[in-house]
């Protein structure tokens, strides 16, 4: 059988396209990929990798031991599932593999010592994980001789040489794109992506059901309280302060949490880029300050820029942050972990803003600043 894709523009290429995706397997959350059931094989597609991306990425997944006749040049790549060896180039993907207990098929990554995971830290200590390098530049020499069975990419904007070198040694290279994503509970969907190349899709689903319930009981939790504390986020590099948007997936949670974030007006993903006069104008009292870069003590905070004092959370030592909670090799938890397990997240911020709601939680990733 061959898979032919249309230019739609007559009635019966609609039809061929319409075909492809009746099978199409629901997700809740996440719009950067589908799954449609070809009755022989699975139809991905990666629709969002990276922001303004315009071009749909097509893989066609073959259960082992199923005969089809494809025709290559209708897909990126065509696998045969369940994968036995795969390269993840992006602590996100992390989670992912040790939640389907398939973290031994993991055999190299790029920048090893980021990884934090006891489980997988443990295979990189015993030489089963290697080193790729650095991201931007993946050694191409080491990874065509492990020769895993798919590469799991990211990118910024779809340039990245080192990934069409891997692509011509017939390595596929699907591109993960959890992070274009605009709410927690879409991104932590895409864990459904690597149940279907490890044939573990219903292990996926009731992993991300789980998920999904315990953040909406501890948002629904949230919303029975009064007072919101009022938040800043942030901090200054090169005089100019980072935080994030008002809907971004960071104010989301803070949302969510039942929180008022001082900035949630403003429109867009990512990160405003505002001077001191502005944010100290709006958020000198702030109640609460979340997430001030990469600072992991009040004296440092302090020594990179007295007016930081000056700050009613500062004052008060209500400070809290994800980046003294570290593996053992320096990585940051919260970067592997907090994408995947955002009802985690989200608890950290109830238990911060409103710890009467969980008497008995130890926050995850976020621990006061000293």
């Amino acid at each position: 059988m061959f898979i032919t894709f249309f230019n739609c523009k007559n009635d019966s290429s609609k039809k061929a396209i319409t075909d492809l995706h009746k099978n199409e397997i629901s997700l809740k959350y996440a719009q950067g990929f589908s799954i449609s059931d070809q009755g022989t094989y699975k139809l991905l597609e990666i629709k969002n990798p990276w922001p303004k991306s315009e071009k749909i990425y097509k893989y066609a997944l073959v259960p082992k031991g199923n005969k089809v006749n494809l025709n290559k040049n209708d897909f990126e790549a065509i696998l045969t599932i369940p994968i036995k060896k795969i390269v993840v180039t992006s602590t996100t993907h992390i989670p992912s593999l040790e939640l389907l207990d398939v973290e031994q098929t993991l055999v190299g990554f790029p920048g090893i010592n980021y990884i934090s995971s006891e489980k997988t830290r443990n295979r990189i200590d015993n030489g089963k994980v290697r080193e790729l390098g650095k991201n931007e530049g993946i050694n191409t020499e080491v990874l065509l001789e492990l020769f895993p069975d798919v590469v799991i990419g990211f990118g910024i904007d779809g340039n990245n040489k080192t990934f069409e070198t891997i692509k011509k040694s017939n390595i596929p290279v699907i591109y993960d794109g959890d992070w274009v994503e605009s709410s927690p509970l879409a991104k932590a969907e895409w864990i459904k992506l690597f149940g279907l190349l490890y044939n573990k899709e219903k292990q996926a689903d009731s992993i991300f059901n789980t998920i999904e319930k315990d953040y909406l009981d501890a948002k629904k939790l949230a919303s029975k309280v009064n007072n919101q504390p009022t938040i800043l986020s942030g901090a200054m590099y090169n005089d100019v302060w980072y935080l994030p948007r008002g809907t971004s997936t960071e104010a989301q949670l803070l949302k969510d949490a039942n929180t008022n974030y001082l900035f949630k007006d403003t429109k867009g993903s990512g990160s405003l880029a505002l001077n001191f006069e502005t944010i100290f104008a709006k958020a000198k009292d702030a109640d609460i300050w979340l997430s001030p870069s990469n600072y992991e003590s009040m004296e440092a905070l302090k020594n990179s820029n007295e007016h930081y004092t000056m700050f009613k959370a500062f004052q008060n030592k209500n400070i809290y942050s994800f980046t003294n909670t570290k593996g053992k090799t320096g990585g940051v938890l919260y970067y592997e972990l907090g994408m995947t397990r955002p009802d985690l997240v989200l608890k950290d911020l109830i238990k911060i803003c409103h710890p009467e709601l969980l008497e008995n939680y130890q926050p995850y990733f976020f621990k006061k600043l000293n």
